[in-house]
């Protein structure tokens, strides 16, 4: 009775069958009074400035030389899900808490806001997983290589003078 309950309920929410289907469809949705929409509008009264859009799309740059010039420009770059101040994932938060240890600069790239950019990294460091962490140019790893690194000791002689030139053009 509660499954007959349940499937005639859903089917006034959605006008379909429970277990119809467990797909993802663009569609909007009502809830809490709020309605919210999974499509981009394709409306021509919206303004350039509110529409969404990819940040290296119109670049002339590739998100290859991106992430080339992020690593070579950075003594520490870490491209993780989230950003340092709001990590959203396990690893990546492991990882940011072990290099600000170290009071080193960190640069960072949120690799959830572009799936290309993601792929880019990649393939740059012929690497599946994330966070990635790049150290004077160098691909290093995740945050396991990084917490064994700051456990062996490894680490602070490989951030020893990146830290020491933060504190003195501090």
């Amino acid at each position: 009775m509660a499954r007959a309950l349940s499937n005639l309920l859903l089917k006034g929410i959605t006008g379909s069958p429970a277990g119809c289907s467990n797909r993802m469809v663009p569609a909007s949705f009502i809830q809490r009074g709020m309605r919210y929409s999974t499509t981009v509008p394709n409306d021509n009264d919206t303004h350039d400035d509110f529409k969404p859009m990819d940040k290296f799309q119109d670049s002339a740059t590739s998100l290859k030389d991106v992430v080339e010039q992020d690593v070579k420009e950075n003594p520490v770059m870490i491209y993780m899900k989230g950003v340092p101040e709001f990590p959203q994932c396990g690893f990546s938060s492991l990882a940011v808490r072990v290099l600000k240890h170290y009071n080193a600069p960190l640069s960072a790239r949120n690799i959830l806001e572009n799936a290309e950019l993601k792929n880019a990294v990649k393939a740059f460091s012929h690497w599946p997983t994330f966070p990635q962490i790049f150290i004077k140019g160098e691909f290093i790893g995740g945050s396991d290589i990084i917490m064994n690194m700051h456990q062996s000791g490894e680490l602070n002689e490989k951030l020893k003078d990146i830290a020491v030139n933060q504190e003195k053009s501090a």
